[in-house]
């Protein structure tokens, strides 16, 4: 069944408390998000899902593959009411002090598998940072680790979206989509994520809230999930323009 969620980022619990608020306010029918784990924040993902919980029907923290000591336990692997969760392989930290482990998404993901069978363990797939053959090499070991579906780096026009959508055909899928308003937006989306954009791409809200409701239609229409980033703009005025599009 398609499902929508929306990506809310763990700031602080105030933050993220008031976040909630304003998505219930915009689009009271969603019952579903999922929280990136970001190390520059002390909260982490799953501190973050045990204080909304009670908001949604399901909430899917990101867990960091490289953060998990292999003689540590797993996050989340007890928390009251969490029946889903992301395993993402995670980007080296800005502190080199920080510790890090060499672990694969597919082990982690094995490993959730095995210690908490009563969690869903979605994987992530993004199209742009290397040969796209590598990243369809990772989808089948994520899968055969365990991944019950996969959640997209956000993509940003047609043409990358139907070849994503012809690469998983035969998965599970949320689809992401975020917001790019202004050259730095772009900026950071080109730097951070090595996405390419099109030659017609337009930075403007009109353009990728015209974007998103094509994406959104086309991909629910075959029974599919979307995720959406409001990122570096209100929820409201990113949200609310799609209310119809993601209820229908």
């Amino acid at each position: 069944m398609s499902r929508v969620s929306i990506e809310l980022v763990p700031r602080d619990a105030d933050t993220i408390q008031r976040e909630v608020a304003e998505l219930r306010a915009c689009l009271p029918f969603v019952d579903t998000i999922n929280i990136p784990d970001i190390q520059r924040f002390s909260l982490r993902s799953w501190e973050a899902a045990t204080l909304v919980r009670p908001n949604f029907r399901s909430v899917i923290p990101h867990v960091r593959a490289i953060d998990i000591d292999p003689n540590g336990p797993l996050p989340g692997l007890d928390l009251p009411g969490l029946t889903e969760i992301l395993v993402v392989k995670g980007d080296p930290p800005a502190d080199l002090s920080r510790r890090v482990f060499p672990n694969t998404s597919d082990a982690i993901i094995r490993r959730y598998r095995r210690e908490a069978p009563h969690l869903k363990v979605y994987a992530a797939f993004d199209p742009y940072r290397r040969a796209p053959y590598k990243e369809l090499e990772d989808v089948a070991r994520k899968r055969e680790a365990g991944a019950c579906g996969f959640f997209t780096q956000p993509l940003f026009d047609m043409k990358m979206l139907d070849l994503c959508r012809d690469w998983l055909h035969d998965q599970q899928v949320f689809w992401g989509f975020s917001p790019v308003i202004g050259p730095k937006s772009r900026s950071y989306w080109e730097t951070t994520n090595h996405i390419v954009f099109p030659r017609d791409f337009e930075p403007t809200m009109e353009a990728n809230l015209t974007f998103a409701a094509q994406a959104i239609r086309e991909v629910r229409d075959d029974g599919d999930s979307v995720y959406l980033m409001p990122l570096r703009v209100k929820l409201a005025n990113y949200l609310r323009p799609l209310e119809g599009v993601l209820q229908g």
